[in-house]
């Protein structure tokens, strides 16, 4: 029986990684640990702090003492003004790409962290985009959890999920608005329960790009270099170093996803792999006879030039066939964006696995670039088909169509990509992962012993 992750407040994630962070003052960790358990949810606290015990008053940068312990607030201060958004006498206020960290490291645990920040707008100012990330390396690196966060002229709640670690560190980042002004208040922590197995607990809020699951359980920790979690923007993926591929990439397509922005090309490395981690380039795979073959499509993330150009990172790429990417895999994909324009909203996790493929210089593959990169023997993918609507998790029923495709990476390859169909259980088989693990089991029983046919 399959596994399931309890959570104690209403998800909402989605990701990219903050490429671009500050260099944090260098401070000793210290652990906190101000743990409460909560009869109603379940759920043990590891933070929770309202920035009513401080008092900064300019924007400077500085520390600041609080209940939970050090915090740096980096064109930031306490605010106290009536303008100041907040629940009780005061709140963090910051300005320009200001930012408040943790100088101390929160205890984790083991299930999943729900991590939760109430924002808005300072008085009259214009809306404001603001950014949480986190550490396990005691600040020297940084990676952005859920989506990036708008405010409101309101007090709301964005709550944020990731795999629970160890210890980590927090950083809530002003990353757009120029001077406007943003309010943050009561940022809480709390580890759920991994073992429990009440069914049909979401795992993100709807359109979260992993809100089937997480199938091979990774983690945002530098330890986990073969099961690498990657929370980005417009996907997450699960990073594997020995490989330098994605295991798998999740992600959510919807119409507003699908515009008429042009694709960008711009494939590069990704500089926020961990420091130490090989880079693949854009050039990595020239001569090899493999295309770079995108595992979350430039077409499904046509709204911008933003989302279209973070489908080039070479994190998102893997070795393909030059038909099988070219002609087999386009068809599929075109396919299930025709889905979503006929008015529906899919989810889609897509992988590979194994080693050595067939290129266009024939023979067997088993890496490329030197060795660095390898070459997989399969390419698969699973998307759930929904109808436009909301509450996504609670819509998907034993009559929703889930589409499993697993094909050879050859050259040779059937253009018709409806050949290669399979089940989700056969992947599973295959990879070992855990597939669509937010559904309950006898839920999954049911749809991935299927074959799609339509």
């Amino acid at each position: 029986m399959k596994q399931f992750m309890r959570h104690c407040f209403v998800l909402c994630l989605g990701s990219i990684l903050f490429a671009a962070c500050k260099k944090e003052a260098t401070m000793q960790p210290q652990e906190v640990n101000s743990t409460r358990v909560s009869a109603s949810t379940e759920s043990v606290v590891r933070l929770s702090e309202d920035f009513e015990s401080g008092s900064k008053t300019a924007y400077a940068v500085g520390n600041v003492t609080l209940t939970s312990g050090s915090w740096t607030l980096d064109d930031a201060l306490i605010g106290t003004l009536t303008a100041d958004l907040k629940n009780g006498t005061k709140s963090v206020r910051i300005r320009n790409t200001g930012s408040l960290t943790t100088n101390f490291n929160i205890t984790g645990g083991t299930g999943t962290l729900t991590i939760t920040v109430k924002h808005g707008t300072y008085g009259s100012d214009g809306n404001s985009d603001w950014q949480l990330v986190t550490s396990t390396d005691n600040g020297q690196t940084w990676q952005q959890q859920g989506n990036t966060v708008t405010t409101a002229p309101s007090l709301q709640t964005a709550t944020f999920t990731m795999p629970a670690v160890a210890s980590f560190r927090l950083s809530i980042r002003k990353t757009s608005g120029g001077s406007n002004r943003i309010n943050i208040d009561d940022v809480a922590v709390a580890v759920g329960d991994t073992t429990s197995t009440d069914p049909g607990q979401p795992t993100g809020s709807d359109d979260d790009n992993m809100l089937m699951g997480n199938p091979s359980n990774a983690l945002a920790n530098v330890t986990a270099e073969n099961n690498y979690l990657m929370v980005k923007t417009y996907y997450t993926l699960s990073y594997n170093r020995s490989r330098a591929t994605p295991n798998w990439v999740s992600w959510h397509i919807q119409s507003s996803d699908l515009g008429s922005v042009s694709r960008t090309n711009d494939f590069r490395a990704d500089i926020t792999l961990p420091a130490g981690w090989y880079q693949v380039q854009n050039t990595s795979y020239s001569g090899s006879g493999f295309d770079r073959g995108h595992n979350c499509p430039s077409a499904d993330r046509t709204s911008s030039t933003t989302a279209n150009s973070a489908t080039f990172l070479m994190s998102n790429m893997m070795p393909q066939a030059p038909n099988n990417n070219q002609q087999t895999w386009a068809n599929l994909e075109n396919y299930t964006r025709s889905l979503v324009t006929a008015g529906n909203e899919v989810y889609v996790i897509c992988g590979s696995y194994g080693q050595g493929g067939t290129g266009s210089l024939g023979g067997v593959t088993y890496t490329i670039d030197n060795g660095n990169v390898t070459v997989p023997s399969n390419i698969w993918k699973v998307v759930v088909v929904l109808p436009n609507g909301n509450n996504d998790l609670s819509r998907v029923n034993g009559s929703t169509r889930v589409i499993a495709i697993n094909t050879p990476n050859i050259n040779s390859i059937n253009t018709d990509w409806k050949q290669y169909r399979t089940t989700v259980r056969d992947i599973e088989n295959a990879t070992g992962y855990n597939l669509l693990s937010a559904l309950r089991p006898s839920l999954q029983d049911s749809l991935e012993t299927k074959i799609d046919t339509q």
